[in-house]
């Protein structure tokens, strides 16, 4: 599983809530789930809940992490083409791919964001810039 690679320094973080016995290398993509709460991204539509900024090492007691929620990162692409200047959402488990309308309502959009490249289909490395 590839995760997120830090281009730009971000400057926003939020402290998350996260299960004891969960391992989250640095760099993962999150999913928001209830009361503050994020696991590792896994699916299509997940909701946006930032890249994980330090590891979280399962069962040492700690059950809060620190996410990053803007910055400029290399993140790996899901199959379909996406066009410089588009907005992304999660595409999967540490994957992005192009927006639709209906992600703004879903939350899976990665913050306010756009894609520096283009990508064919066939998937590839993303230059993604969140804001």
């Amino acid at each position: 599983m590839a995760v997120a690679t830090c281009i730009v320094a971000p400057t926003r973080f939020e402290r998350r809530v996260i299960a004891n016995a969960t391992a989250v290398p640095i760099g993962t993509i999150m999913k928001l789930e209830d009361a503050n709460t994020v696991v590792v991204s896994a699916a299509n539509n997940d909701a946006w809940g930032g890249i994980a900024w330090v590891e979280h090492t399962a069962s040492e007691g700690v059950t809060e992490m620190t996410v990053a929620m803007n910055g400029t990162w290399s993140m790996t692409s899901t199959a379909a083409a996406i066009t410089a200047g588009d907005s992304v959402a999660i595409g999967g488990a540490n994957a992005i791919r192009a927006s639709i309308e209906a992600d703004v309502e879903l939350g899976c959009m990665l913050g306010s964001n756009r894609i520096l490249n283009t990508l064919s289909g066939g998937g590839g490395t993303a230059i993604v810039e969140i804001d």
